[in-house]
């Protein structure tokens, strides 16, 4: 059997030979010790377990799978069951022709995927009825703290001569939402105040408020009277909302926030156990030049002709770096055009069908439940979540044995979120979990929403790309004719070398369209997710065992978040033995622009070293900078191997100078596959 390593990497024993000719060695192994320097070589083999064939891989993960519990999950919070749409499932989503494209850095050979991103934040600015959205975000908790950040960028000049460093977030934000604001802002001596909106203090204190609608508890809050009154004191605001709501409510935009934020997930990409999901971010157009993220923008070509490009890019960390506020790069592509693509397929019109068809049956539920006695608490509005006064812990087990999983918002309150793979008889059943007898009667009242003050009455999506594509075969065409407009593995090898290359093999893919992977919810219970936790068990296992640390984390979900996870690790390390003056980080002038971008977000100090001509470090300035800061040397941020690709020698020498001045060293895994390999 044919060699998985060998059949993925597809170089055949007569290419090797040509290659190795070419470059003037006899052998691979000859080509590895002219490259890899002696003194950094494993002297052994890491134990990572037994290769597998793929057969032998989609054996042992499909019974791995069998491990996690498959249940109708009501958790809301923002991830949601969704149905994936055929045509965008098979032609998107198991396509390597989108999901092996090379990050869009140039226009010309990513016209395809740039269509597809300006369609998602199209949709994204009629939703929200704000007039700027970028190509999305890495999840809604980050794109929160993203708005934090934003804001306090934008402080008007009084603001920051006053120092004004307090954001008020309400208490009716999703839970995750809130701990990534508080772990963001501290860093950045941002105060973070949490409460009650309508009961925020003196807003002059304030540069911005972050609220929530629907909130947690599912309601729809007039915001209107609030929003004009901290304004008028020159405070910002920020509103988390849902996509699929605003088909049906006013949205943000109309009432006057200045930025919205928050999850597509529920727009066809599958729950996947928390992502990855492409989270969206739009703003009014005084945020263009500090929005975090990639906006796509419609030029014209040297011939005349429409062209996509990434437009905006003066705020890009490659070229603000230390002075980035963000470090954000090219965030969930693939998953935002799925969501943008699933707008397309739906259009206006399918998309408000979804929204009242979810609205109607939490509704129903309601009525049923209400009629057989059963506490509903009453918000007031709500779109798709209710909640009931009982026994959280009596209530959720009784749930989970009937097939479903409620959200235990606290031990006297459960909440049911509804989506569109609910049915009418799933309805009943859930009722039959408070009551197994429950009281039906014809529904009367279909949408609670409709006549009042809530109600959109605002057109959304009238471009004309979410009318077109009504049957199967034009919606194919359509995506089939933008694949064709990109460069991806299927085209050809991508001679531009980068970290977001995806050279994920089709057997490594398999999983993600697995039901038993990619239906479960981010908050079930752990003995639901038994497979998911010795999955990331084992890879902890085996990653440290090749890196030789003691522990991997896994939360970071992209490169830049690897570094702000690495760099506050770092500061913690330093605060934890009295050192928290040391604040300094050493960056290489050929670092990646993500790094001092982190950095900064990190709440560091920067200090640029100088490389030679070929890009190596300067050692001598390294160990006099690293002696000049000694003080207050935190660390060093070093690309290894480099980011021209080179594994350089001095890097153990390198490591002790920062070690002997009180630093620590992380090392950026853009290139970590060379190291794994």
């Amino acid at each position: 059997m044919v060699n998985f390593s060998r059949r993925h990497i597809g170089i055949s024993p007569s290419d090797e030979q040509i290659m190795l000719k070419k470059i003037g060695v006899s052998s691979v192994e000859e080509l590895i010790s002219l490259t890899v320097p002696q003194n950094i070589r494993t002297k052994e083999l890491k134990s990572v377990g037994k290769a597998l064939t793929e057969e032998e891989y989609l054996k042992h993960i499909k019974e791995l799978g069998k491990k996690n519990i498959i249940l109708k999950s009501l958790i809301g919070l923002g991830y949601y069951n969704t149905h994936t749409p055929s045509v965008i499932h098979r032609n998107i989503f198991c396509n390597p022709g989108w999901y092996t494209a090379y990050t869009p850095y140039q226009a010309e050979i990513a016209q395809g995927r740039l269509e597809a991103l300006l369609n998602f934040q199209t949709m994204v600015i009629d939703l929200t009825g704000l007039p700027v959205a970028n190509a999305s975000l890495l999840d809604e908790a980050t794109a929160a703290a993203e708005a934090v950040t934003m804001m306090f960028a934008n402080r008007s000049r009084e603001q920051q001569k006053n120092n004004v460093r307090k954001v008020f977030i309400s208490h009716n934000l999703f839970p995750q939402v809130k701990e990534v604001i508080y772990s963001r802002a501290e860093p950045l001596q941002i105060e973070v105040v949490e409460g009650d909106e309508f009961s925020m203090p003196s807003s002059t204190d304030f540069f911005g408020l972050v609220i929530q609608y629907p909130d947690v508890t599912g309601a729809i809050r007039d915001y209107t009277e609030l929003v004009k009154k901290v304004k008028s004191a020159g405070v910002q605001v920020a509103v988390g909302t849902d996509l699929l709501s605003l088909c049906l409510l006013v949205p943000p935009g109309e009432w006057g926030a200045d930025i919205a934020y928050g999850n597509s997930q529920r727009f066809g990409v599958p729950l996947g156990y928390g992502g990855p999901h492409a989270a969206f971010f739009a703003a009014r157009d005084d945020y263009k030049r500090l929005m975090p993220g990639r906006i796509i923008g419609v030029s014209i070509d040297s011939r005349g002709k429409k062209a996509y490009r990434m437009a905006l890019q003066t705020r890009e960390q490659h070229i603000k770096r230390e002075k980035a506020t963000s470090n954000i790069c090219t965030a969930q592509a693939l998953l935002a055009i799925m969501a943008g693509m699933y707008a397309v397929w739906h259009g206006p019109e399918g998309l408000k069908e979804i929204a009242e068809e979810v609205h109607r049956k939490t509704v129903r539920l309601k009525e049923i439940l209400q009629n057989s006695g059963i506490d509903v608490i009453n918000h007031g509005l709500y779109f798709d979540t209710i909640q009931i006064k009982c026994n959280a812990s009596d209530i959720i087990p009784k749930a989970e044995k009937a097939g479903f999983n409620f959200y235990a918002y606290n031990n006297n309150t459960v909440s049911i979120s509804l989506d569109e793979t609910i049915t009418d008889e799933d309805v009943l059943s859930v009722a039959k979990v408070f009551l197994p007898e429950v009281s039906l009667s014809d529904q009367k009242i279909f949408n609670v929403i409709k006549g009042t003050a809530f109600e959109r009455k605002s057109k959304f999506l009238s471009h004309p790309v979410f009318h077109l594509y009504r049957s199967e075969t034009e919606m194919m065409r359509y995506i089939k004719s933008l694949e064709n407009k990109d460069l991806s593995l299927v085209h050809s090898m991508i001679s531009l070398g980068s970290c977001t290359m995806k050279l994920n093999s089709a057997v490594e893919m398999e999983p993600i369209s697995m039901p038993e992977w990619n239906q479960i919810h981010p908050f079930v219970p752990e003995h639901q997710a038994l497979g998911y936790k010795e999955l990331i068990e084992n890879l902890d296992r085996y990653l440290s065992s090749i890196t030789c640390f003691k522990k991997m984390s896994f939360q970071p979900n992209s490169g830049a978040s690897g570094e702000y996870a690495g760099l506050l690790v770092i500061r913690a390390f330093h605060r934890e033995r009295g050192q928290g003056h040391r604040n300094v980080a050493l960056i290489p002038s050929s670092a990646h622009g993500t790094n001092p971008a982190s950095a900064a977000m990190a709440g560091m100090e920067i200090v640029v070293v100088k490389c030679d001509e070929n890009g190596n470090i300067d050692v001598a300035d390294l160990k006099a900078k690293a002696e000049q800061y000694k003080e207050k040397l935190s660390c060093l941020m070093v690309t290894y191997p480099s980011t021209h690709g080179v594994f350089e020698e001095s890097i153990c020498e390198i490591t002790r100078i920062i070690h002997e001045n009180g630093g620590l060293v992380y090392m950026d895994g853009a290139n970590m596959n060379a190291q794994v390999g």
